[in-house]
């Protein structure tokens, strides 16, 4: 892998002499997350492999090009799994682009984010030098931990050679409940059973401004989740879901396959809110996810209504999928910049790892 190294090397150097730039991809499942990104092509593929595993120690060492499916085939082989579920979004996804986008599907609400796993990261900066940061076990370390600013950073900050994730045993159990009850009451029943000792795993309503239904995962111990189960049952009707059924159900939310994602003709837009704010005020179908943090809208309506929405719900926007180019996916965000002194951060940073912008490539904004 040396040699792909050094190629690595001569494309940023001769990007650097040429004052070109370059769009780091990998496997092309999420090329269309972000703004349109110009510059040369700098392909992660021929750069894969496992490391290191270490299933006792619970973490895993990989290669960037290594592809997501492959990476996910070992740990359950040591029956082990990412619990923030990353989503694939097709079977060229990549650890690279994993950790790039820092996305994360319906676990992300009970066992954190991918940005939470990362333990350590080995990169090429803009101007071919090898750093290495953090390392292979969870610690304290003096000053900021730079290998956390990797998970989305959509490939604008440095070249991600190797990263070193966290991993956790497989449950022992997993079921799943349906409940049909409208928004406010999911929002506030999901809330109440997270603070409660019950082994929740994810969550997800479903609906309009009339009726929807909730959904529930449980994993953890057999007697927890069914002790869970009869609790949750006798407070609220439900349905218990057959396994193949419910696992079919989280993949279509995880990837965007459930029919409410279907229709590509409609802007899908993404809200990071107050879990404990009240349903949006709109008749577009909503989901709701991670106990209320995230809420998607389909719906063909203007950035300033999305920020209104936003605003009034205590969080931000982005225009998760589009078929134009009319609107930036960043624009909610865009509408309330950086303080000054995070924004003096975020340039320094940028200065410091890509001093030439041969990553700014558009994808995002500086």
């Amino acid at each position: 892998m040396q040699a792909v190294i050094h190629q690595f090397k001569e494309q940023i150097q001769s990007a650097i002499s040429a004052q070109k730039k370059l769009n780091i991809c990998g496997g092309g499942s999420k090329h269309w997350y972000g703004d349109c990104a110009t510059g040369d092509s700098l392909n992660t593929k021929t750069y894969s492999g496992i490391l290191d595993y270490q299933p006792e120690e619970l973490v895993i060492t990989v290669r960037a090009g290594t592809a997501l499916k492959d990476v996910e085939s070992a740990l359950a082989e040591k029956n082990q799994y990412f619990p923030f579920d990353p989503p694939h979004f097709g079977d060229g996804a990549t650890i690279g682009g994993m950790i790039a986008t820092g996305l994360a599907g319906p676990g992300r609400g009970q066992y954190g984010g991918l940005r939470d796993y990362v333990l350590g990261v080995k990169i090429m900066d803009g101007q071919a030098e090898v750093l290495s940061f953090g390392g292979n076990v969870m610690k304290n370390v003096a000053g900021y931990d730079v290998s956390r600013l990797m998970p989305g950073s959509l490939g604008t900050l440095a070249l991600l050679l190797d990263v070193s994730i966290k991993v956790l045993p497989c449950p022992a159990k997993a079921a799943t409940l349906k409940f049909e009850i409208p928004a406010d009451q999911a929002i506030i029943q999901m809330n109440t059973w997270a603070s409660q000792p019950l082994p929740l795993s994810a969550s997800a309503w479903i609906g309009d401004s009339k009726n929807g239904s909730l959904w529930i995962r449980l994993a953890g111990a057999v007697a927890a989740v069914d002790a869970a189960i009869s609790k949750m049952q006798a407070q609220l009707s439900a349905q218990l879901i057959q396994a193949l059924e419910a696992n079919l159900f989280w993949e279509s939310i995880r990837e965007q396959t459930h029919p409410f994602f279907m229709d590509s003709t409609v802007p899908l837009w993404r809200f990071a809110v107050n879990p404990l704010s009240k349903p949006f005020a709109t008749e577009h179908a909503t989901i709701i996810e991670w106990l209320g943090g995230q809420r998607w809208i389909k719906a063909d309506i203007s950035a300033t209504k999305v920020q209104e929405l936003a605003s009034d719900h205590q969080g931000h926007a982005t225009l998760f999928r589009h078929n134009n180019t009319t609107n930036s996916v960043f624009t909610p965000i865009t509408a309330n910049p950086l303080t000054a002194p995070l924004a003096i951060v975020q340039q320094r940073v940028r200065q410091t790892f890509d001093p030439h912008g041969i990553f700014q490539t558009g994808r995002m904004p500086i």
